[in-house]
């Protein structure tokens, strides 16, 4: 990659004003992009700076623009990208880090070299031939005195047996069966604490090696906190205030008490930081990805997605206030329609949008509704649950003894649930093939980014679904387990079907349409009191057109 010269650098961009300037600052957690926005970015992309970087982005990046007016009105952007490019985060046309941390004789790579070199020398302790021949020593001495307490065991059942014959013999001297039997059971005493004594002091020598390498782990971990917490303390951002504060303070007031790794490096606090301490007014705000999805997560390219909320949140609720970062307004959903229902359970209808459980919102929820038409209800209503954006069947226990028998139906995999949904992008008859098959993903949850799930092979729980294409953009799938957002993932993954379910506001491309396209069509499990399995079915309602 060719740098830009510093002469060259401008991090206000001039934008044509072809668009009405908005009212007000967009919520980063929850938008539409403004055109302003989309102009900017598609502005970044045509750049001569962005040139120089491209081939970089094209692994995968997430830009970030702001839409801002300067002290006499006049429209421009401002550029960001997440993180480091090439190593380097001072890339002209974009707006600089927070804090560069990244200066070659600067103390945060000082003190980083320091701790390489404790990475380095407990790789060394921990990959030397004395190290692993006394490991190897200890397993060997070990499966030979497991071998030689066998040995002797059998030597003892043998005697035993042979004394037995013994002592019903008229002449046999019963004292010395009896010493003889006292000797071999001191004996195997003796044998059991000779080899304690020889693996301790091997023992010994390999914990004198792991206590030398716990220390430096230590020290290690020791010097990475004080590390973090000095780079967090010269993150000092700029709110719309104009008042100042570090990250520590910033997320002392939160649950996580300490910033997450990579706090403050994210674009929207670039942007905004930038903004605040140059004298421009932010009017509006979009981060897009640019280049090839990430492996774990599900990114699209060009597609526009909102701010994280472990990193993010508590950093923009400060910078620009919670009245512009709140939660999204509570649309009231429609109500569940009710397909069957007698003493012990029921059977419902869930529309899309309507939650199953009370959130954070106190919207109205599925629970909350049941609990006002039962009250007389005992104990746990909800056996399972769909997303908040799925429709579809679900069963509902009214009893404690049905809640738990429902619940061992589920947990055995003996209730058979299948979905209908509609995908994105049309499918061509090659890409049908095979028109059936399994996808298995394994999912994890980031605590720092809810509700987005990743693909984590090594982190991840089982996640495992099964598909059969109806047609050319709708595909039936029964999940063989249960995580959170598993079909949508095996659905939108690259390793998956490589396309999403249409209205994926989390992991589909942008396309827009009214609602997430998926439907738990097919419900079946055995009723807990008379043990007659109870089979349900319900279409999906799709019937809308796609404007793109």
């Amino acid at each position: 990659m060719t740098k830009l010269t510093a002469d060259s650098r401008s991090v206000f961009h001039p934008l044509d004003e072809r668009y009405p300037r908005p009212t007000e600052m967009n919520n980063p957690f929850c938008y539409e992009p403004h055109p302003l926005c989309k102009a900017a970015a598609k502005a970044v992309c045509e750049s001569a700076y962005f040139a120089a970087i491209r081939q970089e982005a094209l692994a995968g990046k997430m830009f970030g623009v702001l839409v801002a007016e300067d002290g006499n009105g006049r429209l421009g952007f401002l550029a960001a990208y997440s993180g480091q490019i090439g190593g380097q985060h001072d890339w002209a046309g974009f707006v600089p880090a927070i804090f560069d941390y990244l200066q070659p004789d600067g103390y945060f790579k000082r003190q980083e070299a320091l701790i390489s070199s404790l990475n380095q020398e407990i790789a060394v302790i921990e990959t030397s031939d004395s190290y692993t021949e006394l490991r190897t020593m200890l397993q060997d001495v070990k499966e030979k005195n497991a071998g030689c307490i066998e040995d002797y065991k059998q030597k003892m059942e043998e005697a035993k047996q042979q004394r037995i014959l013994l002592r019903t013999q008229p002449d046999a001297d019963q004292d010395a069966l009896i010493r003889e039997s006292q000797f071999m059971k001191a004996e195997l005493k003796r044998i059991k604490k000779r080899q304690a004594e020889q693996v301790g002091l091997i023992e010994a020598r390999i914990g004198d090696v792991e206590r030398k390498i716990e220390a430096l782990k230590y020290q290690r971990r020791k010097q990475s906190d004080e590390l973090q917490r000095w780079l967090f303390s010269h993150f000092v951002l700029v709110n719309s205030h104009g008042e100042s504060r570090n990250l520590l303070d910033i997320f002392a007031e939160t649950v996580f008490k300490t910033p997450p790794s990579g706090a403050g490096e994210c674009c929207e606090p670039k942007l905004l930081q930038y903004a605040f301490a140059h004298g421009l007014r932010p009017l509006c705000m979009a981060m897009f990805w640019y280049g090839e999805s990430p492996k774990a997560e599900v990114r699209h390219h060009l597609h526009y997605y909102p701010a994280c909320n472990g990193k993010c949140r508590p950093i923009l609720t400060w910078m620009l206030g919670p009245e512009i970062c709140g939660d999204r307004p509570v649309i009231e959903p429609e109500a569940p329609v009710i397909r069957y229902e007698d003493a012990t359970l029921m059977v419902i209808e869930k529309p899309s949008g309507l939650l199953s459980v009370p959130g954070r919102s106190h919207a109205p929820s599925v629970e909350s509704l049941i609990r006002l038409r039962c009250p007389e209800a005992e104990g746990p209503l909800m056996v399972h649950r769909l997303d908040q954006d799925t429709s579809g069947l679900m069963v509902i226990a009214k009893t404690m003894a049905s809640y738990h028998h429902l619940q061992r139906q589920f947990a055995s995999r003996s209730v058979c649930k299948r979905y209908i949904a509609k995908l994105t992008h049309p499918l061509s008859e090659h890409q049908k093939q095979p028109s059936h098959g399994v996808i298995s993903l394994p999912l994890w949850s980031d605590p720092m980014d809810r509700p987005y799930q990743k693909v984590d092979f090594e982190k991840g729980k089982e996640a495992e679904s099964e598909y059969r294409f109806l047609s050319d953009d709708m595909v039936e799938l029964t999940p063989h387990t249960g995580r959170t957002h598993q079909l949508r993932i095996h659905c939108a993954h690259r390793d998956g079907l490589d396309n999403p379910i249409l209205g994926d506001n989390l992991y589909g491309d942008g396309t827009p349409a009214p609602r997430l396209c998926l439907h738990a069509s097919f419900l079946s499990f055995v009723h807990p009191m008379s043990g007659e399995r109870l089979t349900f079915s319900s279409e999906p309602t799709f019937d809308f057109s796609v404007v793109c």
